[in-house]
C-alpha cells in the first residue's frame, strides 16, 4: 500500500531527495521521477541555498524514508499549502511562494551563478565560437528553480551595464540596463572578471583583430534607431572615480587602423547608396572620403550630400561590439559638431564583423551623448 505524505517524518530523507536534486539538476531530477516544475512553491536546500520544486522533492522524500514503497507520484497527491508546504515546514524546512520569490533581491550565489555564465558565452563570443543562448537559459533555469526565463534575461542585461562599466564589451544581443541591484552584481563580476586571464587575451585580440571590408551589405537593412540614453538611478560617481581595468580596450579598438578604415569605407558606399536611392545619382559622385584624400583633423571623415545639395559632414566611428559600446570623439570633432550643427553627422557603426549597421547622431554630439573628459594636455606654456 502506498504511503501518503502527512507520513513523510524523517528530514534527512527530505535532505536526501534536495542532495539529488542538486546532484542532477533540475530538469534531469523532474524526469526521472515524473514531475513538472513547481508552479506554486519552492523548498531552501540549507546545505547549498538553491531552491527546488517542492512537490517533487517531498514525494522522492516519502521513497527515501520508506524504500520498499518507492516514491510517491505526481498524480498521487497535491503541492499546495495545506500539503507540501505545511510537511516541509513542520520539519524545519524554508518554503516560498514561488512568484514572491521572482521579486526578490538575489542571492550571493544565484549572482556567482548567472555571472559565470554570462562570462563563459561572452568569452565564446570573443573567441568566434557558436553557442546557444537558450541552451544557456535551460540550464541556468535548472539550477536557478526560483529565476524565471524573464528574470534571467533581465540580469543578464545588468551585466552587460557593469561589463559597459569595467571598460569590457558585452554579449551581442543583452543590451545594457543600468537599474540594478548594484551591491551585489557589481562587485562579483569585477571579482570574476579580475580572475579570468583569458578574458583579457580574448578581449585584447578582439579589439586589434584586422577589419576586412564587408562583402555585398544590404544596405536597405543598415540604418537604425540610435539607441535613447538611459535614466539610471543612483547615486553618480565621483568624476575622477574609474573602475579598475587592465587595459582600456575601446581605445585599443578606437586605435585599430584596418577597423576605421573598413568602417569609413562602408559609411561611404552608404552615402553614394542612399543619394542614388533618393534620385541624387550625380551627388553621390560627388562624394569624397576627405580624411583619406586631405587626412584627418578636418573634424570629419567624409563629405557628402542631402538631396537638395546641402553639404553634410560626416563623421564615422566603427566597433566590432554592440550599439551602445563608448567611442571616442576628438575635441576637434566636438567643436567641428557644434560649429556646423545642421550639416553634422555621426555615424556610429556597430557589430562590424558580424552584420553592420549603423545609427546617426545630427548635431553637436553632447546633445546625444555624455562626454567624458578621460585626458588632458598638460603643457608649461
Amino acid at each position: 500500500m502506498p504511503r501518503t505524505l502527512s507520513e513523510l517524518s524523517d528530514p534527512a530523507a527530505v535532505q536526501a531527495a534536495l542532495d539529488e536534486f542538486l546532484r542532477l539538476g533540475q530538469q534531469a531530477f523532474l524526469a526521472r521521477y515524473g514531475f513538472g516544475r513547481a508552479s506554486g512553491y519552492v523548498v531552501r536546500d540549507p546545505r547549498s541555498g538553491q531552491w527546488a520544486d517542492s512537490k517533487a522533492i517531498s514525494g522522492v522524500a516519502i521513497g527515501n524514508q520508506f524504500p520498499a514503497n518507492g516514491p510517491l507520484l505526481a498524480s498521487q497527491f497535491s503541492g499546495g499549502i495545506t500539503t507540501v508546504v505545511r510537511c516541509l515546514s513542520a520539519l524545519g524546512f524554508e518554503v516560498r511562494p514561488l512568484n514572491a520569490m521572482a521579486g526578490e533581491d538575489w542571492q550571493a550565489k544565484e549572482v556567482a551563478l548567472i555571472v559565470a555564465d554570462y562570462l563563459a558565452m561572452l568569452m565564446r563570443e570573443l573567441a568566434g565560437q557558436p553557442y546557444n543562448k537558450a541552451e544557456h537559459r535551460r540550464r541556468l533555469r535548472q539550477q536557478l528553480p526560483a529565476r524565471s526565463e524573464g528574470s534571467i534575461e533581465f540580469k543578464h542585461a545588468n551585466i552587460s551595464a557593469v561589463m559597459l562599466e569595467l571598460g569590457y564589451p558585452y554579449i551581442r544581443g543583452y543590451q545594457p540596463r543600468s537599474n540594478f541591484q548594484r551591491s551585489a552584481l557589481v562587485g562579483e563580476v569585477q571579482t570574476q572578471v579580475t580572475r579570468l586571464t583569458l578574458l583579457d587575451d580574448l578581449t585584447l585580440s578582439a579589439v586589434e583583430r584586422p577589419a576586412a571590408p564587408a562583402d555585398h551589405p544590404d544596405f536597405s537593412k543598415v540604418l537604425t534607431a540610435a539607441p535613447i540614453a538611459e535614466r539610471v538611478l543612483r547615486e553618480e560617481s565621483p568624476q575622477y572615480w574609474r573602475a579598475p581595468v587592465k587595459r582600456d580596450y575601446f581605445a585599443r579598438e578606437a586605435h585599430n587602423r584596418s577597423l576605421g578604415e573598413a568602417g569609413e569605407l562602408f559609411a561611404l558606399e552608404f552615402e553614394r547608396w542612399r543619394l542614388v536611392r533618393l534620385g541624387a545619382g550625380q551627388l553621390a559622385e560627388r562624394v569624397k572620403h576627405v580624411s583619406a584624400i586631405d587626412g584627418d583633423g578636418l573634424g570629419y571623415d567624409i563629405h557628402s550630400f542631402d538631396s537638395d545639395g546641402r553639404d553634410r559632414f560626416v563623421e564615422v566611428k566603427t566597433t566590432g561590439f554592440g550599439e551602445r559600446t563608448p567611442f571616442y570623439v576628438s575635441a576637434n570633432e566636438a567643436c567641428f559638431a557644434r560649429d556646423h550643427a545642421e550639416s553634422f553627422r555621426l555615424y556610429r557603426l556597430f557589430d562590424f564583423r558580424a552584420a553592420p549597421r549603423l545609427f546617426e547622431l545630427r548635431g553637436p554630439i553632447e546633445t546625444h551623448c555624455k562626454l567624458d573628459p578621460v585626458s588632458f594636455r598638460a603643457s608649461f606654456g
